[in-house]
């Protein structure tokens, strides 16, 4: 296993790593439901786009934020309707980095570069990537993958980028949240990973699906500035 600084790419997942999608969400139904008098309990709410996220007719991410909403509305007591619905869908463009992003990125770039794998689709990453300061070397969302994570397909267009650049995916660190989405798959592809438990301090699994088994990671940090500050330590010890 490679030393934190001796990897050479660090590729991230962005939704929920990087982005508060959680805030983006929660916020978003808030404000509607303040509008009409109705009280939204986040992580209530949390748990009826979990479910309604992930049903069999779910598209690309984040338009499907409308279907979604037509979904939850009336188990929140939220007003139905197709303004409401892009309302939501289209929140993800202000939706904001956790506090720590920003920064951690800009360290971290100093040593490796980043790359981002996020299933959100082009039009969401372009603000998202804004949002961050525009840290990354390469990204890649299902516009150009024609899949969404965890199918191993997407990670190996990833490979083949970093191939033609020279590099193997043994230099590879990657960084997310979600078991489900990134640990469990980059573990079987004998990916090098870095589980970032953003909910640590919460319980349940918020609007991130549940892995059917913990894939135990090779690091393991609370926040971005951890793994910073980590890896700066490695380089000079």
């Amino acid at each position: 296993m490679n030393k934190l600084h001796e990897f050479r790419y660090l590729t991230f997942d962005v939704v929920g790593t990087l982005i508060d999608f959680e805030a983006g969400i929660t916020g978003c139904l808030a404000a509607i439901g303040a509008e009409t008098g109705v009280v939204v309990d986040g992580e209530a709410a949390l748990g009826h786009y979990r479910a309604a996220r992930y049903m069999p007719e779910a598209t690309l991410f984040p338009d499907d934020l409308a279907r979604v909403y037509g979904v939850i509305a009336p188990q929140l007591g939220l007003p139905q309707g197709e303004a409401q619905a892009a309302r939501l869908r289209d929140s993800a463009a202000a939706w904001t980095p956790f506090p720590d992003s920003v920064e951690a990125l800009a360290r971290l770039g100093r040593h490796a570069r980043l790359i981002a794998m996020t299933n959100a689709r082009r039009w969401a990453f372009t603000h998202f990537a804004a949002a961050l300061g525009e840290p990354f070397h390469a990204g890649f969302t299902p516009d150009e993958t024609g899949t969404e994570k965890p199918d191993p397909a997407f990670f190996e267009q990833v490979f083949a980028f970093v191939e033609a650049e020279g590099g193997r995916r043994d230099q590879i660190l990657h960084v997310a949240q979600s078991q489900y989405h990134d640990i469990g798959v980059s573990r079987h592809l004998g990916l090098a990973n870095c589980w970032i438990e953003r909910r640590h301090a919460q319980p349940g699994h918020g609007g991130t699906i549940a892995s059917e088994s913990f894939t135990k990671p090779d690091f393991h940090f609370t926040s971005l500035a951890a793994l910073a500050d980590a890896l700066e330590a490695s380089v000079t010890a």
